[in-house]
């Protein structure tokens, strides 16, 4: 049996954010099986330290820096009529890992994190038959272009459906040869099907460390006085960066009315201008990158999440699950997610407001709803238990050895 070359986007360690989440943990459920080899970017400086807390894992890790412009790539994805989100990731030096990793071990399986790092497969891929292709897209990236278009205006517009039309041919186009494409959810497979007519795609969702991510676990706790109604995850990113300016200039003024004194908090890395723009409105937190979310979390009175466009599953909203918080969300951010009696949804301001307003209204209701959430993801979304169809769309079994045979 041959090894498993693991191609990434993004270095998966640490796993501290939705993408790097996903992939160490399959990541670690693949090293249980078989000798893993990861090749991955970096575009965070502190990524690259990330490679020892990978040892543990792998055999060989290869890291490679990605430094290319989106002004770069895009003019790069115009001249070569290819996407720009191909372009961005195109490296000759992560291409010569690829290649040496190949040449020095024996590989059966390839599993490609991200459609971005598919132009990566050995041209012989598809013609091997005992090479293994798993083509893991997260999210129908495509689609995501094609509601940025809609959402814009002139060549804004037109990049993004030029963008959304090509990525999605080359999206096919990779799902045709590869052995299985999975997706985050039931949702993102059958639409990725329903687009591009593609079979052998399955849906494998994500978990959450219920352990990690519990309210009696030891963390550094945040002081705070009065309602706080909290936001998580990476604020350069565009669908969180349009939620949480929805909801501080739209959603926020009518909560205000009813309770004048409660503070919204914005918890992510890097926030953008406009994102800390957003801090001088009355009541507004931006925070910034946090060493550890889990006290915001729990200081939360009321988690939103109210996201117009999103993909498949929200971490951010079974991260509040699993730290037992009351949550609102709207309907894109809690599709991919078993939510029935556990979360609350708001689609208009109006409804939105109304949800949020109702559980500072009844911290009691408000503290059985996060206990309700709770108990969902401890039965529901544990990692073993949501990787477990890979055992069966690889082939694979866990790996003997003394600790395991000893348990």
């Amino acid at each position: 049996m041959g090894d498993i070359l693991f191609l990434a986007h993004r270095v998966p360690y640490p796993p501290d954010r939705g993408d790097k989440i996903r992939g160490f943990h399959i990541l670690k459920f693949l090293a249980a099986r078989k000798r893993v080899h990861l090749i991955a970017f970096a575009d965070d400086a502190r990524d690259l330290k990330g490679k020892s807390g990978l040892s543990k894992y792998t055999g060989n890790r290869s890291i490679v820096w990605r430094s290319k412009s989106r002004f770069v790539a895009a003019a790069q994805a115009l001249v070569g009529r290819k996407p720009v989100s191909l372009t961005a990731f195109d490296n000759r030096p992560l291409r010569e890992a690829v290649d040496n990793i190949l040449a020095r071990h024996s590989i059966d399986t390839i599993y490609v994190f991200s459609s971005q790092m598919a132009q990566y497969l050995p041209a012989n891929s598809r013609s091997n038959p005992r090479l293994r292709v798993i083509m893991d897209f997260v999210d129908m990236d495509s689609a995501k272009f094609a509601s940025y278009a809609k959402q814009s205006r002139g060549p804004m517009a037109w990049m993004m459906r030029r963008e959304g039309r090509l990525l999605q041919a080359f999206e096919r186009n990779v799902a045709k040869h590869a052995t299985a494409s999975l997706f985050v959810s039931d949702d993102e497979a059958a639409l990725f099907r329903e687009k591009t007519g593609a079979d052998r795609v399955f849906a494998v969702e994500n978990g959450i460390d219920t352990e990690f991510f519990d309210p009696t676990a030891s963390f550094k706790r945040i002081d705070t006085t009065g309602a706080l109604i909290v936001f998580t995850g990476q604020m350069d990113y565009r669908p969180n960066i349009e939620a949480v300016t929805w909801f501080v200039e739209s959603i926020l003024p009518h909560i205000h009315l009813e309770h004048p004194q409660a503070r919204f908090a914005i918890v992510g890395r890097q926030p953008t201008d406009a994102v800390k723009a957003l801090a001088t409105q009355p009541g507004v937190i931006v925070t910034g990158e946090v060493a550890d979310v889990r006290g915001w979390i729990a200081a939360a009175s009321v988690v939103v999440a109210p996201l117009k466009m999103a993909r498949g599953v929200q971490n951010k909203i079974l991260e509040a699950m699993a730290m037992a918080r009351p949550v609102v969300a709207s309907v894109a951010a809690a599709a991919g997610i078993d939510h029935q009696d556990t979360i609350r949804i708001g689609e208009t301001v109006g409804e939105f407001a109304e949800q949020v307003n109702a559980l500072l209204d009844n911290p009691s209701g408000a503290a059985g709803l996060g206990q309700a959430a709770r108990a969902q993801v401890q039965d529901r979304y544990g990692w073993e238990a949501r990787l477990a169809p890979l055992d069966t769309i690889m082939g694979m079994r866990i790996k003997e050895s003394p600790r395991r045979s000893a348990a």
